[in-house]
C-alpha cells in the first residue's frame, strides 16, 4: 500500500482513553468517537487511527485486555456506521491488540515501538498482509523525557528505523508494506525534534514512506511560549506543509481541516515547481 502514495495521506488521531495529552477523554464514549470519526472523515481524513492507550510523556502502560476492550467496539461501529471502505489504523504496540483490531475491520498497524515490545507484531503483520507503520522511541512513554540524549539525532534514529526495518523484512513483512516514524516528542529534546524536523529529506532518501506526527506536539508551545495545546494547530500545519515539501507521505494529526489545506496548498506548490524547467 505504501508504495502507491503519491499524494500525502491524512491520518486523523482517534484516541478512546481517559488521559491522552491533547484530548483525553474527549471520545472515550463509543457515542462520541463515532462523532469524532464522522467529522474528520468529512474533513477530508484518508486514515483513522485508533488507539486505546496513551502514549504522552510519564504515561503508564494499560494492558493488552483494556485496549482490545476500548477500541474493538469502537472499530466495529465505525465498519457498521460509517463509509465501509475507510482506512483503519490500530495503534498499538501489543501484537494480540493489534490482531482484534485486523479481526474486525482495521487495515494496518502503527506501532510505536518499532517491534521492539512485541517481535510477534512483526509475525502478524506479515501473516495478514497488512501495512505496519514503525516509529522511533528512546525509552518508554513513562520515562522517555526523563533528560533523553544524544549525539547525533538524525543519523542515530535513522539508523535504529533501518534495523527495525530490516527485521521486519526478515520475518516476513514485506518492504512495500513499512512506513517509518521519526518519532517526534517520543525521547527527544526540543532541539532534537528540530533538528529531525530541519533533515526530514534524510529520511525520505531511506525510500521508505515517512509518517510525521508533530500535532500540537509540547516543543511547539516551548517555541511560542503557548502552554494549551489545542493552540497549536496553526504551528502543526506549518510543519505539515514543510513535511510535503520534503517528500512526506503521512500526516497525523488531531485537526483534519487545517492540516488538509496545509496538504492541498504545499503539494499544489510542490507539483507546480516540479513541472517548470530550470
Amino acid at each position: 500500500m505504501f508504495n502507491t502514495i503519491e499524494k500525502p495521506l491524512i491520518m486523523g488521531i482517534l484516541n478512546v482513553t481517559p488521559d491522552s495529552f491533547s484530548d483525553g477523554g474527549r471520545h472515550y464514549s463509543l457515542d462520541n468517537a463515532l462523532e469524532q470519526c464522522r467529522k474528520m472523515l468529512a474533513e477530508g481524513a484518508d486514515i483513522i487511527d485508533i488507539g486505546g492507550e496513551s502514549t504522552r510523556p510519564g504515561s503508564d502502560p494499560v494492558s493488552a485486555a483494556q485496549q482490545i476492550e476500548r477500541v474493538v467496539p469502537v472499530i466495529e461501529a465505525i465498519r457498521k456506521h460509517l463509509a465501509s471502505d475507510s482506512l483503519i489504523s490500530i495503534d498499538t504496540t501489543q501484537s494480540s491488540v493489534a490482531e482484534a483490531a485486523l479481526s474486525v475491520g482495521a487495515d494496518m498497524i502503527n506501532d510505536i515501538s518499532a517491534g521492539e515490545d512485541d517481535a510477534m507484531i512483526f509475525d502478524l503483520a506479515a501473516k495478514r498482509q497488512v501495512p505496519i507503520i514503525l516509529m522511533h522511541k528512546q525509552g518508554t512513554p513513562k520515562t522517555m523525557q526523563d533528560k533523553p540524549h544524544y549525539q547525533d539525532v538524525v543519523g542515530e534514529v535513522l539508523n535504529h528505523l533501518m534495523q527495525r526495518t530490516n527485521q521486519a523484512i526478515e520475518q516476513g513483512v514485506d518492504r512495500s508494506n513499512i512506513a517509518i516514524d521519526p518519532g517526534i516528542g517520543f525521547g527527544k529534546r526540543k532541539q532534537d525534534n528540530l533538528d529531525l524536523l530541519a533533515h526530514l529529506d534524510r529520511f525520505v532518501e531511506s525510500g521508505y514512506p515517512i509518517l510525521l506526527g508533530t500535532s500540537r506536539k509540547r516543543f511547539m508551545g516551548s517555541i511560542l511560549d503557548v502552554a494549551e495545546p489545542t493552540e497549536l494547530i496553526t504551528a502543526t500545519a506549518v510543519t505539515t506543509a514543510l513535511g510535503v515539501m520534503a517528500g512526506v507521505k503521512l500526516f497525523r494529526v488531531h485537526d483534519i481541516k487545517e492540516n488538509k489545506q496545509a496538504v492541498d496548498v504545499a503539494w499544489a506548490i510542490k507539483q507546480r515547481r516540479l513541472s517548470i524547467k530550470p
